[in-house]
């Protein structure tokens, strides 16, 4: 699966309910996070992948660098410029919430590639 980029939800669906990223299941934190030359991202948090550098992620599809009992980010402030751009309640994070929610619905597992 790729993620599509975050231009393609411009019309997403307003679903009346902000994003807070305190009461949020942190679908982000299981996208793939391709990573540049100029993010400085510790190696052990990285891996390759189909030639790209990229976050990794546990064996339950989360990036790594995310804090599991709090739910943030343990690498906030040096995170990847990708993760900065990310909107908080923007277009493209209430698109990938919309379709985590209407899976879950469904029963229909988040599936990572």
């Amino acid at each position: 699966m790729s993620t599509p980029h975050p231009d393609t939800y411009l019309d997403a669906p307003d679903t009346g309910v902000a994003a807070d990223c305190a009461h949020c299941d942190a679908v982000c934190c299981r996208l793939t996070v391709v990573v540049q030359p100029e993010d400085r991202i510790p190696g052990h948090l990285l891996e390759e992948r189909d030639g790209l550098t990229v976050m990794a992620r546990d064996e339950e599809g989360w990036c790594v660098a995310l804090d599991g009992a709090r739910m943030c980010c343990s690498i906030y402030e040096g995170r990847p410029e990708v993760c900065r751009r990310f909107a908080m309640d923007g277009p493209y994070c209430r698109a990938i919430r919309t379709d985590y929610t209407e899976r879950r619905a469904r029963g229909i597992e988040l599936i990572l590639h």
